[in-house]
C-alpha cells in the first residue's frame, strides 16, 4: 500500500516512499553524514509533517511531539554516519522518534504532567463531499479511543504504508506483535465506527461527534 498524506488545501499529496524518494532520501542523508546543513534542512522538512502527525498520535501533546521531532533530528545529525542503509532513511528515523517519544512519555507521566487531548487531536483535511469528511471524523475519534500501540500500528500501516515488518523495526517488538495488534486494532474499529454513527443519526452531520469532543475539552 502506498502512502497519502493531505497538504495544507486538503488535496492529496504524492506518496513519499516510491523509489525516487528514497534514493533522494539515502542522497540526504549521506550528505548529512558528511556534515552537509542544507540536507539536514531538506531532509527535516521532508519530514516534519509525517513526523507531527505520528507523534501527535503517540502524546497526544502538540508540544511533546514539537520536543521529540528536534531530539529525533538531533540525533540524526549526530549519528547519521550509523545509517548503514539496511532499513529505508524512514523506518530508522522514525524507530529513533517511536523511542524518544515512549522516554517522553515516560518521564511526564512521572511528573504528573500527561494530558489527555483526544479532542485535539490532527484534523484530517479533505475537499470531498461533506458524508466524507463526517467518516474521517469518526475515523478519528475511534482511532483516539484505541491504546497508544494499536493506534500507531494503525497509523503506520493504513496512512503512512509501512509493512508488518517495517513497523516492527520500528517499534523494536516482533512482526507477530504488530500483526496482533492490527488485528485488534481493525476488531475495534469495526465497533466503534457503527457507534459513532449512530450517535449523531438524529443530529446534523457530524455534529454529535464534534458535540462529544467539545464537552471533553470544556469539562
Amino acid at each position: 500500500m502506498k502512502a497519502t498524506g493531505y497538504n495544507d488545501r486538503g488535496m492529496v499529496e504524492p506518496t513519499y516512499r516510491g523509489s525516487a524518494s528514497v534514493a533522494r532520501e539515502v542522497d540526504l542523508m549521506a550528505r548529512i553524514a558528511n556534515g552537509d546543513r542544507k540536507a539536514f534542512e531538506e531532509l527535516y522538512n521532508l519530514y516534519h509533517r509525517r513526523m507531527a502527525r505520528f507523534l501527535t498520535r503517540l502524546t497526544h501533546r502538540y508540544d511533546l511531539a514539537e520536543e521529540v521531532i528536534n531530539d529525533t533530528f538531533w540525533v540524526v545529525w549526530r549519528k547519521a554516519r550509523d545509517f548503514r542503509g539496511d532499513s529505508q532513511p524512514s523506518t530508522w528515523i522514525l524507530g529513533i522518534a517511536y523511542r524518544k517519544a515512549r522516554n517522553a512519555l515516560r518521564s511526564s507521566a512521572r511528573l504528573g504532567q500527561q494530558q489527555n487531548l483526544e479532542d485535539e487531536s490532527l484534523p484530517l483535511m479533505s475537499d470531498e463531499p461533506f458524508r466524507t469528511e463526517e467518516l474521517r471524523d469518526w475515523l478519528e475519534q475511534a482511532l483516539a479511543q484505541l491504546p497508544a500501540e494499536q493506534r500507531l500500528g494503525v497509523e503506520l500501516c493504513y496512512e503512512l504504508g509501512y509493512s508488518c515488518e517495517e513497523i516492527a523495526t520500528i517499534m523494536g517488538c516482533p512482526v507477530n506483535t504488530v500483526k496482533t495488534r492490527l488485528f485488534h486494532a481493525r476488531a475495534k474499529l469495526q465497533k466503534l465506527l457503527p457507534q459513532l454513527a449512530g450517535a449523531s443519526a438524529t443530529a446534523p452531520p457530524g455534529a454529535g461527534v464534534r458535540q462529544a469532543a467539545q464537552e471533553r475539552h470544556e469539562s
